[in-house]
């Protein structure tokens, strides 16, 4: 992914909710450091993250394996694509809001990896993370309406992952609202 980062917390967030590959899981002390240092969150921000980073620490990896596929492969409730929580499945919606997303990430001259569409939630704070952080604020809250979906849904499943959905919801609502597109877009 190209793009110079701006708000290193959004990358943060993104790193937390993605799988978790060995390269998280190695870089978890870094991370705790990062966000330990971090003048642009909190108090309260940063004890969301520690406390999610610690549960992540000592989670065997093996079962936040599983419960990372089972909580966002496997339930369609918690996908961490942003449109399936808009529109419905058989939706036609959903693929021109992926296009416009597409489009705005080409426009703002930042290119995903190729291998997720564009309103996968890591994917969308790795691009929040090249911004300045009034965009970055304004671009989450353009997926306000999925992302406050996805962490009621997080929250009401007591996931461990909720708080950082959660975070990322309030970190939207903190921006005004701006719309990417009309219908299911984000």
């Amino acid at each position: 992914m190209s793009g110079d980062i701006k708000s290193p917390v959004y990358r943060i967030l993104a790193a937390l909710l993605s799988y978790p590959e060995p390269q998280l899981c190695a870089a978890l002390p870094e991370i705790r450091a990062a966000v330990a240092q971090s003048p642009d969150l909190d108090l309260a921000e940063i004890e969301v993250f520690l406390g999610v980073i610690d549960w992540m620490s000592t989670i065997p990896v093996l079962e936040w394996e599983a419960l990372y596929v089972q909580t966002f492969d496997l339930n369609p409730d918690f996908d961490l694509h942003l449109t399936a929580h808009l529109c419905a499945e058989d939706d036609r919606s959903r693929g021109p809001a992926l296009i416009r997303l597409a489009t705005h990430y080409e426009a703002a001259g930042w290119t995903p990896l190729p291998t997720e569409l564009p309103d996968y939630l890591p994917l969308v704070l790795e691009y929040a993370a090249t911004l300045e952080e009034g965009a970055a604020r304004e671009f989450l809250a353009s997926a306000g309406e999925a992302i406050d979906l996805l962490n009621e849904r997080l929250t009401q499943a007591v996931s461990p992952y909720a708080p950082l959905v959660r975070l990322t919801a309030q970190r939207g609502h903190d921006a005004r609202r701006a719309s990417i597109g009309e219908g299911c877009a984000l």
